[in-house]
């Protein structure tokens, strides 16, 4: 089978590149550099999905797309709805058999700007008539791992404790995302999750006694409105779908360094 990944060198992507290389498919990565870190055998194909270009190369004569793409962090997810319709546009042109959109579960529970983007691109796809599968999956280890490391030098943190998260693997959803791109297109998907559900002042509190550092007092942030209310409410989390093993505490053991 022969896969266009986006978000290739992402947290996910990467995980997804090596797994399909594994199995024997041929993988192709977009990519907005001009000439991104692969392994070897992997495709580079530049373009900016955001502006629409480099796109119809791309997909040309792909089995399946794995759209794992967004612009995270302070961009809150700006310009993926874009990106999203102009590569479904592609696809569908190019006769694409099978598009997977990994997206985040809760979105449509909580009214976060930037889950209401990702929302807003699983319609998309949904609405594109490309023979699709969308996975929801809970938040990536090492996308928490990166929020807590920026909190290593600094004495006390200001947290809001009671926000509940349920960390997984994003190998192990990667691992997930491969058998369903080996299966026909399933739409909606069952949600994937970790296998706890923690509040982030426990997350907090263990990763600072495995790894020996990080602050030493963590004071509670009261924070208002709705979205804040379904974060603590763990809106964000499928307790009944907790298929991911590798627990909180073992990743942060991993990632010591």
């Amino acid at each position: 089978m022969r896969v266009l990944v986006t978000g290739g060198t992402g947290v996910l992507g990467r995980h997804a590149v090596t797994r399909l290389l594994s199995r024997g498919h041929e993988v192709r990565v977009f990519s907005r550099r001009d000439s991104p870190s692969l392994p070897s055998g992997v495709a580079a194909f530049r373009g900016d999905l955001a502006k629409g270009t480099g796109i119809a190369p791309a997909v040309e004569g792909v089995d399946a797309v794995l759209h794992a793409a967004s612009n995270t962090g302070i961009g809150l997810g700006r310009g993926d709805a874009k990106g999203t319709t102009a590569l479904c546009a592609a696809a569908k042109e190019a006769g694409v058999r099978h598009l997977l959109y990994v997206s985040i579960v809760g979105i449509d529970r909580i009214p976060f700007g930037y889950y209401q983007r990702k929302l807003a691109c699983e319609r998309l796809v949904v609405e594109s008539g490309i023979p699709h599968t969308i996975l929801r999956a809970t938040q990536f280890h090492e996308l928490l791992a990166a929020a807590l490391r920026r909190l290593d030098p600094l004495p006390v943190a200001l947290l809001p404790v009671s926000f509940r998260f349920q960390p997984v693997a994003s190998e192990e959803v990667a691992a997930r995302v491969l058998e369903l791109l080996e299966h026909p297109p399933s739409g909606r998907a069952p949600d994937f999750g970790g296998p706890e559900v923690l509040t982030l002042g426990t997350m907090a509190r263990s990763w600072r006694e495995v790894r020996g550092r990080g602050p030493r007092w963590i004071v509670p942030l009261p924070l208002p409105g709705r979205a804040a209310a379904a974060f603590r409410e763990g809106r964000n989390t499928c307790p009944g779908l907790a298929s991911g093993v590798t627990t909180w505490a073992s990743y942060s053991r991993q990632a010591r360094g």
